[in-house]
C-alpha cells in the first residue's frame, strides 16, 4: 500500500490549551449522557475527576484541569 510518514509531536507542535478545550468538549458530551442518572460518588484527583453513577459506572475525565491562563478570571 502506499508509503507510510511517521512523524513525531515535540512539546512546540502542542497546544495545551486546544487539548484542554478539546477535552473539555468530549466531557461535555459524557455529561449530556449522564442526564437523568443518580451520581453516587465525585472524586477530584490531582490528575483526574472520577464520577461513579449508582448503576455501577465509573467516568474518568482529565486534560481540561489546569493552571489558568493570565487573561483568565478566578
Amino acid at each position: 500500500m502506499g508509503n507510510k510518514e511517521t512523524t513525531t509531536a515535540t512539546s512546540s507542535d502542542v497546544d495545551p490549551d486546544a487539548l484542554r478545550s478539546a477535552e473539555f468538549l468530549q466531557t461535555q458530551m459524557i455529561l449530556d449522557t449522564l442526564v437523568g442518572k443518580t451520581v453516587a460518588a465525585a472524586k477530584v484527583e490531582e490528575t483526574r475527576i472520577t464520577v461513579s453513577t449508582t448503576s455501577g459506572q465509573t467516568f474518568y475525565f482529565y486534560g481540561f484541569m489546569g493552571a489558568h491562563s493570565e487573561g483568565d478570571a478566578g
